[in-house]
């Protein structure tokens, strides 16, 4: 009994470290296909659910934590040496921030949503990206618009301010092309 209950708990752990081949839609889903839990399933049922590709809630999980559960934005470093705060409270798989986060989980009743959970997460960027298709229009399979307001939150994203931010705009077109590459490979694997 000792034996089996130690065997669950290292493969429940095994959830949150990066699948292999993260730029391969296909391996992604195969290595995370299993008792314990199935990508795949957990994604059509985001896409089903909020009308967004699944192909684009991937794309954006990958450019954001790269399929890491335990993701965290660096810590800043005191006199180069000794770790400081984050610049942010974003984490998990989807790096979200607390008060979104805490928003999706009362709108959604999913109060018991962890960041940690692939299930949560996915569910987390097709709620997103779902309001921001309401509130601006933006087509649910642009994944380049769709990632400028996740990047700058609602407000920020109305306001323009990525506009200046060469960075954002780089991560959105790396976001656009990961979600060209998955569609295509999500194609041909399932």
């Amino acid at each position: 009994m000792v034996l089996l209950s130690a065997s669950l708990l290292m493969l429940a752990g095994c959830g949150s470290t990066p699948p292999g081949a993260i730029n391969d839609m296909c391996a992604v889903f195969d290595q995370r296909s299993g008792f314990f839990s199935d990508w795949y399933s957990e994604a059509r049922r985001a896409e089903k659910r909020y009308g967004i590709p699944v192909h684009v809630m991937m794309a954006t999980i990958r450019v954001e934590s790269g399929f890491d559960g335990d993701a965290r934005p660096a810590r800043k470093k005191f006199l180069g040496i000794v770790p400081g705060k984050r610049p942010s409270s974003a984490y998990g798989y989807s790096q979200a921030l607390n008060g979104t986060w805490d928003q999706y989980r009362r709108e959604t009743g999913r109060g018991m949503a962890r960041r940690t959970d692939f299930g949560d997460s996915i569910d987390f960027v097709g709620w997103y990206y779902s309001k921001t298709v309401q509130k601006y229009g933006v087509p649910p399979d642009d994944a380049f618009t769709l990632y400028l307001s996740y990047r700058y939150g609602w407000t920020g994203f109305s306001r323009g301010n990525w506009r200046s931010d060469s960075g954002a705009m780089k991560s959105a077109a790396r976001t656009a092309n990961f979600a060209d590459t998955y569609a295509f490979q999500l194609a041909k694997c399932r």
